[in-house]
């Protein structure tokens, strides 16, 4: 796996990620509790390894390192 996060994507999706877990541990109630904790789990994951599937697929890379060829 490449980065394809720049620092910045990184930062927000951080802040995100502790939104969401707020809102799962107290707002939200029944099926959005999960939902909730979900979308901060993957905002979590994807920002501390610098990867996101989503922009593999659509071929968006924020990261401004130049990408070594294999």
């Amino acid at each position: 796996m490449k980065p394809n996060e720049g620092t910045t994507d990184r930062i927000i999706r951080l802040a995100l990620a502790v939104v969401f877990f707020l809102l799962a541990f107290t707002v939200a109630t029944g099926v959005w509790v999960y939902v909730a904790a979900g979308l901060g789990v993957v905002m979590l994951l994807t920002a501390a390894v610098g990867f996101c599937p989503l922009y593999a697929l659509l071929g968006i890379n924020t990261c401004p390192v130049p990408q070594r060829k294999a």
